[in-house]
């Protein structure tokens, strides 16, 4: 079994930055890990979930037009962590922000860490 804990949410203001965090544990190596896409999706109430950012296992990186010039994804395949950097924020920006390893169809998913952005 493997675990996803997403940590660094809270409340900010407009303009401001956050740095999320995602570690992996449990029955998952080193080296499967190190083979796998990570990504960060988000929810706001009453919308469906919509990626934010992924990274592939050899580095590849796509962003979410409104993420692109404002949030950095990056991976530790070390640490097993991916990270999500998050500058300028919006108040439209406010959702439950999820990491994901592997796909969205079958992967694993975290908990989930609320992110909030006032104006």
């Amino acid at each position: 079994q493997v675990q996803l804990v997403e940590s660094g949410g809270g409340l900010v203001r407009a303009g401001g930055s956050l740095s999320l965090s995602c570690a992996a544990s449990g029955s998952i190596s080193g080296i499967r890990f190190r083979l796998m896409p990570m990504a960060w999706y988000r929810q706001a109430p009453g919308k469906q979930r919509e990626l934010v950012a992924r990274i592939s296992n050899g580095g590849t990186i796509d962003y979410a037009d409104f993420a692109r010039g404002r949030f950095t994804i990056s991976r530790d395949n070390a640490k097993r962590t991916v990270y999500l950097q998050m500058n300028t924020l919006k108040p439209e920006d406010t959702a439950v922000y999820y990491c994901n390893l592997g796909t969205f169809a079958d992967g694993y998913w975290g908990q989930g860490t609320q992110v909030t952005v006032s104006s």
